[in-house]
């Protein structure tokens, strides 16, 4: 990956909609150029797919969670994979410290987040949660170009 391919991906991470010729026409660039870079990012599996940047408050989540979870020693990459395939949960991270994952997880109501950490996360192999309310979200973008 080059500067053209930085360019490139940061023009798709502020208007992924933008056109072949559009990208081209901005970085001085010819658009079968453009085609062929985008191609082989999408090949390399750097841009994993297109999705619209969207205000959750709006459709109805008004509630971000950050969730520790402990697991059960050996059983964290299964943890991982049941979490995971919840439709409201944004991120799980393995991470280091005192509890094994942290979770990024959105929710329309306390009720739906009380089920979530007593239903959802009450596996056999989870030891304890210790879950944060976000109050104010100061920032939320995970574009980094």
């Amino acid at each position: 990956m080059d500067e053209i391919d930085s360019k490139i991906l940061k023009r798709l991470l502020t208007d992924a909609r933008s056109s072949y010729r559009k990208i081209a026409f901005e970085l001085g660039i010819s658009p079968p150029t453009v085609l062929n870079r985008i191609s082989k990012l999408e090949k390399d599996d750097v841009i994993k797919s297109y999705s619209a940047m969207i205000d959750y408050a709006k459709i109805g989540f008004d509630l971000t969670a950050v969730i520790e979870v402990t697991a059960i020693k050996n059983k964290i990459m299964e943890v991982e994979r049941h979490i995971s395939k919840f439709s409201n949960v944004c991120a799980v991270y393995d991470i280091t410290g005192l509890t094994d994952l942290i979770i990024i997880a959105k929710f329309k109501n306390r009720s739906e987040l009380s089920d979530f950490v007593k239903h959802d996360l009450s596996l056999p192999y989870i030891d304890r949660t210790n879950t944060h309310i976000v109050l104010i979200t100061a920032k939320e973008d995970f574009r980094l170009l």
